[in-house]
């Protein structure tokens, strides 16, 4: 009871917190926007219409738009910041829905290429009645692997301020090679690097392979956001509730922030300076689908207009309690992008969590 009471008074400090962090950042509206670029897969996810049930037992589908660097990009913006996405879709009907998407949710979209040959990406993806999400993938090779150096609008790279990426881009040739020339253009251009992992098993050769490339551009990163079942796996089995862990096998020296999510219950945050929890918002999960991209949209739409929020912890703490508010809002409807809010809608929730 004791602890309830506790984290119920830590939101409560929070949530008065993080509605002077959104009054200030409205304050600076006049202001250009900081871009955050996202880089990366964008597909089409196929939800069942009913959860609880396996791919095989869903008895129909809905399609929403997907793909976590995407997701990122349509949650920063719906937040109200500045984002960009650099990918390649197919040349086709879903290829088309997706850029049109980006359009209509104010991304900047100059970084999108088209392929004339390969299929834009889907994805089957269903949460069982055992709790666990299930993928079924048809990419082979799919349009946003075929992306290449040459391709990328690098305009758009150096102006970003924040550049963020996951590990699936990784994963083959051409679009391994323009992942990491986009990461060197950007970082050269001053840009914070965060990094989401977002391991998807299924999509790598094996589980060596998904280990030593998710870890290849792990010391590039000024961000890393994981969750507790990839320290797991990052890790050879350790305790992912272990700080020392976290911080002897995963924080390294060029870190800034290492976030680690834990669903309803929150988020821990390491630093080289500090280190702490930040409690979640419980709601009634119906798709847990692009949670932790509503997060990391979340975190970056503050990081974006302020570096030094990562050397303040008591602010850190204000971004990463509405990041929480942000992935836990996502969960109540069905697909990714559908489910991502305006800063207005997530201060409303926060308030009635707390009261």
């Amino acid at each position: 009871m004791s602890e309830h009471c506790s984290d119920v008074k830590q939101i409560s400090i929070l949530l008065a917190e993080a509605k002077d962090l959104a009054a200030a950042s409205n304050q600076n509206g006049g202001e250009p926007k900081s871009l955050v670029v996202c880089f990366g897969e964008m597909l089409i996810d196929f939800v069942p219409t009913v959860s609880g049930v396996s791919l095989a037992e869903a008895p129909a589908f809905k399609k929403a738009p997907g793909g976590a660097p995407a997701n990122v990009a349509v949650g920063v913006s719906r937040l109200g910041g500045s984002s960009a996405f650099i990918g390649k879709l197919g040349d086709d009907e879903f290829g088309r829905m997706l850029n049109d998407i980006l359009k209509q949710n104010n991304v900047d979209n100059s970084g999108i290429r088209f392929d004339p040959d390969a299929r834009t990406a889907l994805a089957f993806v269903t949460l069982r009645a055992d709790g666990e999400r299930e993928f079924m993938f048809y990419r082979h090779p799919s349009a946003d692997m075929l992306l290449t150096e040459s391709e990328l609008e690098t305009d758009i790279l150096n102006q970003a301020k924040v550049f963020h990426y996951g590990s699936i881009s990784l994963i083959s040739e051409p679009c391994r090679s323009a992942h990491v020339a986009a990461m060197r253009i950007a970082k050269s251009s001053g840009a914070i690097l965060s990094y989401d992992p977002n391991l998807r098993l299924a999509l790598w050769p094996s589980a060596e392979a998904a280990k030593e490339g998710m870890m290849s551009i792990w010391n590039e990163a000024d961000i890393i956001k994981i969750n507790e079942d990839e320290i797991v796996f990052l890790t050879g089995g350790d305790d992912p509730n272990d700080d020392n862990v976290v911080l002897k096998k995963l924080f390294h020296p060029n870190l800034k922030l290492l976030v680690v999510t834990e669903g309803s219950a929150g988020c821990r945050y390491y630093t080289k300076e500090f280190k702490g929890r930040v409690p979640g918002i419980k709601v009634k999960a119906v798709d847990t689908t692009g949670a932790g991209d509503a997060f990391v949209g979340g975190f970056l739409s503050s990081l974006a207009s302020d570096h030094s929020i990562l050397k303040d912890e008591k602010r850190l703490k204000e971004s990463l309690y509405f990041a929480n508010t942000c992935g836990a809002m996502t969960v109540t409807e069905r697909g990714a992008i559908p489910a991502l809010h305006t800063k207005e809608a997530v201060l409303k929730v926060e308030t009635h969590k707390a009261s």
